[in-house]
Order: structure tokens, then C-alpha cells, then sequence
């Protein structure tokens, strides 16, 4: 089913590996949904720091996903394939998306789009399904967060951070977060978290030391972190890492790990099979879409820059003075 789509529409591209002037407009053809999948007509996509890499050529899309960068997008749906019986022509949905979301019309897996929490617009939705997910997985799934424990998120004013601040908040978690400057350090504060660190000026091993050390540690900084984050952890601590801006690799003294019982892991969400991002939804709606619908928890939206302007978006994205999501308008 599907209402009457033009061949073609709007998007933006990669035309090679570089920095944000590589993104440039083209014209491809409106995708058509296979067998359990769904295309939307975006009115908003969400942009993240995957998306960057991928511009910088360092983060391939999966076999047989768009190449146009765009990982969540919200809008209406406006074709269903066979076999898809939750969703109808006309339906408001964010999503998780394989790629393509910096298009007009974006093509997912019905299993990995949610309804439009009730009092979100479109462009608030459409910040939520790659944090969400992220967060989810690696904070509830892999790191075990339980009430009452010590919780730390670098890069509190992030997308992720801001995302993370809120959801520990509500499960009952103290929630402490590193950011570079006051006014985020203010603004992760705002959120929920007890304990703000300006780790330009404070040393984040040393207060989660005093506090008796960190039971989960959310990172996406890696390189020197690491070993701070192991001294900066409570005996039976979780880190969990999901990204590593300042590098992969690093010297670590395993001995400290072994003797304190420490646990190191992570994950990243993309290469994650169909299934399991299914799971992660039906998660997501249960657990944490009333808290969105009651207000308890909402996306931080920083700017708005139309599809044309992505580069623009993804400058502000890397000049990390943002604070929360940043989002595409698409107009159809």
C-alpha cells in the first residue's frame, strides 16, 4: 500500500570523504518498501556523530542500506510492504533508520519505528530513536544500571548525555556527567544530574573518587579516558563504551581491572541485526515512551537547519558548542 510518491525527491549526499562541505544536494529515486518494511515521508532527521564519520569515510553503511548518511528521522507513513500490519498510510512514526534519512522519503523496518510519543512534534521525535536506542542498550541492557547507583556520562550536553542524564534519572539512579563548560555543566544540572563536572577544571576521577567511585561509566571519549575511567570506577564497576573521539587505543594495566573486579565492554548500534533492534523498540515503547508521553523525559533539541544546510548542521555538530540534538528540516 502507498498513496501516489513521486519518483524522485530531494536529498543530500556524500560526494567523497571530507569534512561537512562534501555534503551536497542530489536527486535520487523515492525508495519502495520489501517485505516488512515501511517508507516515511520525513519532516525531520535527526543528525549525530555517526553521521560525520561516515562524511569522513570512517563508518560504511551496512550491506545493502542507503548510502546517504541519516540514522532517525520522524514523519508520516506513506508506503507499507507486505506483510507489515501494525502501521497505515497517514501514520506519524519516528525511527531507527539504516541510513537514507537525509532524504525526503526514508525506507526502514516497520519493526524499528514507534509511534509519535503524544505531545512530541514531529521534530522532537525526531531526535529520539538513535539516542534512545543507544542509550537503552548500553546503559539498561549491557551496563545493568540499578536504582540508587552511581552513574557517570561523559559529554553530558550531548545528544547521548542529555539522553542518558534523564533515564538514569528516572530509574531511580545519582547521576553525575562531565561537560566542557559551565553553562553545560548548568545545563546537565537542569536535566536530573546531581553532580556536574567541568572536566576542563576539575579532574572527573578524583569527584567520582570521593563519591566512592562510579558503579557505570557511560563513555564515548576513549583514548586517555580509559584509564581514568578504571580509576574513577567503585570495586564491581561497569564502563561501557560506545564511541572513542579522542582514539581507540590505549595502554591499559589490566591488573587493577582483574583485582577490583571491574567490567569493560561495549557495543555500537548500527551492525545490530534487524531482530535486535526489534527488541530494543518494543523496549523502548514499553519502559520508556510513557515517561516521554507524561514529560518526565524530553529530548533537548539545540537547532534546526533545512535538508540544504546540512553541512552547515554538521559544523555546528563538530564545533561542540551544542547542547542536545540537532535536526534537518525536510519539507515535502
Amino acid at each position: 500500500m502507498s498513496v501516489r510518491l513521486p519518483h524522485t525527491m530531494r536529498a543530500v549526499a556524500i560526494a567523497r570523504p571530507g569534512g561537512p562541505e562534501v555534503l551536497e544536494p542530489v536527486t535520487r529515486p523515492v525508495p519502495v518498501p520489501g517485505a516488512g518494511q515501511i517508507v516515511i515521508g520525513l519532516a525531520h532527521a535527526g543528525v549525530n556523530r555517526p553521521d560525520a564519520l561516515q562524511r569522513e569515510g570512517r563508518y560504511a553503511p551496512p550491506p545493502g542500506a542507503s548510502d546517504l548518511p541519516g540514522l532517525e528521522g520522524a514523519g508520516r507513513v506513506v508506503a507499507v510492504g507486505t506483510g507489515v500490519t501494525r502501521w497505515n498510510i497517514g501514520d506519524a512514526v519516528c525511527a531507527l533508520l539504516p541510513g537514507g534519512g537525509y532524504a525526503q522519503f526514508a525506507l526502514t523496518e516497520a519493526d524499528h519505528a514507534l509511534p509519535v510519543p503524544p505531545g512530541l512534534s514531529l521534530a522532537q521525535a525526531a531526535c529520539l530513536p538513535e539516542t534512545f536506542f543507544t542509550v537503552w542498550t548500553n546503559v539498561v541492557l549491557r551496563g545493568g544500571l540499578r536504582a540508587g547507583e552511581r552513574f557517570l556520562v561523559h559529554g553530558g550536553s550531548s545528544g547521548i548525555g542529555t539522553t542518558a542524564i534523564q533515564l538514569a534519572r528516572v530509574m531511580g539512579a545519582r547521576v553525575f556527567a562531565t561537560a566542557g563548560t559551565d553553562a553545560k555543566c548548568a545545563a546537565c544540572v537542569a536535566l536530573g544530574a546531581e553532580r556536574a563536572i567541568n572536566y576542563r577544571t576539575e579532574d572527573f576521577t578524583a569527584v567520582m573518587q570521593a563519591e566512592g567511585g562510579a558503579d557505570l561509566i557511560l563513555d564515548m571519549v576513549g583514548g586517555d579516558y580509559l584509564p581514568r575511567n578504571v580509576a574513577a570506577l567503585a570495586d564491581d564497576g561497569r564502563l561501557v563504551q560506545i564511541a572513542f573521539l579522542q582514539g581507540a587505543e590505549v595502554r591499559l594495566n589490566f591488573a587493577e581491572v582483574m583485582v577490583r573486579r571491574l567490567s569493560v565492554s561495549g557495543s555500537t548500534l548500527r551492525p545490530q541485526s534487524h531482530a535486535a533492534k526489534a527488541a530494543i523498540a518494543r523496549d523502548l515503547e514499553r519502559h520508556v515512551w510513557p515517561h516521554l508521553a507524561s514529560g518526565r523525559i524530553a529530548p533537548v533539541m539545540d537547532s534546526a537547519f533545512a535538508l540544504e544546510r546540512a553541512a552547515d548542521a554538521h559544523a555546528r555538530l563538530e564545533s561542540s558548542a551544542h547542547i542536545g540534538k540537532i535536526v534537518l528540516d525536510i519539507p515535502l
